[in-house]
């Protein structure tokens, strides 16, 4: 295809500028062309043939007269600067109109593919007016995106052409993690975890700070009943404290390749991160310092301990567009890297697929020296093609073996934990919609009982 039919056909299909005739225009002509053609059986003259068509273009060209200006068009993109991961969100396009003659529009903004693109918009513009273009659009890719183009087409005033341009509007959006369950463990933590089905389980009697007297309820340990609270108030009071602040937690996530596993929304890597962003949440929200290592093959992101909530927007920037490598992890470097930088004991939370890590020897003796400084505890996603492959019934000889088969890998998965739990390393499954709850609540846990 040459360069001048490329811009021709560029033209047709909403890019750069140009004056195309409307379905409208084609039909009057059409409409045309058959009666004069009619009209040979009565012998009409070409004399009125040409003067028809005059006429007809005369009057197709004084409606392109009566349509706006480009100059006299303008145009104004509003929209949020971060867009959560498949969250719906609105954009509004502003179009100021200050032309005397009104129009109908089409409208395609150019927004990335991987966004839900709902175009053409269809709609007409008042004489002198200004109107906001509203539509809904989700991001399914995490990543950084710019938007630099909207194509507009509006009609003139009969219809009969439709003027075409390109506006240049940039804006730049950043595609995040879905926070919704982190906003929900901010809200409430205790209401987060009760409706999950778990709860945050009490610390040891007589370890933490005290931190207030509240109303005795059902459950509480009576030893910690305020005596003189209660007799002053006449219903039973109890102290209440809290675990101390200021540990530290250091947040691994995996990128290789195993963790590109697709799941029923998003793919490991995905859960992850938001696992990882609402464990971020509930530790620095309770005073503690947190820092974050994603890795593959390499060490693509480290962010430093620091506390405070603040710091949740420093590491949501430095993970947001954090993308699955085609390489295998190298878990035994990561971890030798961290036992440089990572001096004081913290609960290492790891991100990653469990069965890939189960068969890292190397990783084994390295955590084993890990082990004596740091807490370590490993959280993956359970593989629910494999667990619904065991629980099938074997009707025929290829159910038989796919249930065999999946029985055998768990026999070898559950054999493999238990030698590194005797090491004291242990590891989880959770369900992808429990990941983070599952995460939030073994942290608050191992909080609790001072474990650290």
């Amino acid at each position: 295809m040459t360069k001048s039919l490329k811009s021709w056909w560029a033209r047709f299909l909403f890019q750069d500028r140009g004056i195309l005739p409307t379905k409208r225009l084609l039909l009057v002509f059409l409409i045309l062309s058959l009666g004069l053609g009619l009209g040979t059986i009565w012998e009409i003259s070409w004399g009125f043939v040409i003067t028809t068509n005059i006429i007809v273009l005369f009057i197709s060209l004084t409606d392109l007269f009566f349509s706006p200006k480009k100059k006299q068009l303008f145009f104004q993109r509003l929209m949020a600067e971060e867009f959560e991961r498949g969250i719906s969100y609105t954009v509004k396009i502003e179009v100021q109109n200050d032309s005397p003659y009104p129009f109908s529009y089409r409208m395609v903004d150019g927004l990335p593919q991987s966004f839900e693109r709902p175009f053409p918009i269809i709609g007409s513009i008042s004489k002198e007016s200004t109107v906001e273009i509203s539509f809904r659009t989700s991001a399914l890719m995490r990543g950084k995106y710019e938007i630099n183009k909207l194509y507009f087409r509006y009609a003139s005033l009969l219809g009969l052409w439709e003027k075409q341009m390109t506006v240049e509007l940039a804006d730049t959006v950043k595609v995040i993690p879905d926070l919704t369950e982190t906003k929900q463990y901010l809200e409430n933590a205790q209401k987060y975890l009760v409706y999950e089905g778990l709860k945050i389980r009490r610390q040891r009697s007589g370890v933490g700070e005290f931190s207030k007297i509240r109303n005795y309820v059902v459950g509480d340990d009576p030893r910690k009943i305020n005596w003189r609270q209660t007799a002053k108030l006449r219903e039973v009071m109890t102290n209440e404290y809290e675990p101390e602040h200021g540990k530290y937690i250091t947040i691994l996530i995996d990128c290789g390749r195993m963790m590109g596993a697709e799941l029923s929304k998003g793919n490991r890597l995905e859960k992850a991160l938001e696992a990882a962003l609402t464990v971020t949440a509930a530790a620095l929200q309770k005073g503690d310092y947190v820092s974050v290592l994603a890795f593959s093959k390499d060490i693509k992101v480290f962010v430093p301990p620091a506390k405070g909530i603040a710091h949740l927007q420093t590491i949501l920037q430095a993970i947001y567009s954090l993308k699955v490598d085609a390489a295998e992890s190298n878990y035994a470097a990561i971890l030798q890297y961290l036992e440089m930088v990572q001096k004081k004991r913290s609960l290492l939370l790891l991100f990653s697929d469990v069965r890939t890590f189960l068969h890292e020897e190397s990783a084994l003796m390295l955590l084993r020296r890990l082990r004596q400084r740091h807490l370590f505890l490993m959280i993956g996603i359970e593989d629910q093609t494999l667990l619904r492959r065991v629980k099938e019934e074997p009707n025929t000889v290829q159910a038989a073996m796919r249930k065999s088969i999946a029985q055998q890998q768990i026999l070898v998965k559950k054999r493999e934990k238990i030698k590194w739990e005797k090491q004291g390393l242990q590891m989880i499954e959770a369900r992808e919609e429990k990941l983070a709850i599952t995460a939030v609540s073994h942290y608050i846990d191992t909080i609790n009982q001072n474990l650290l």
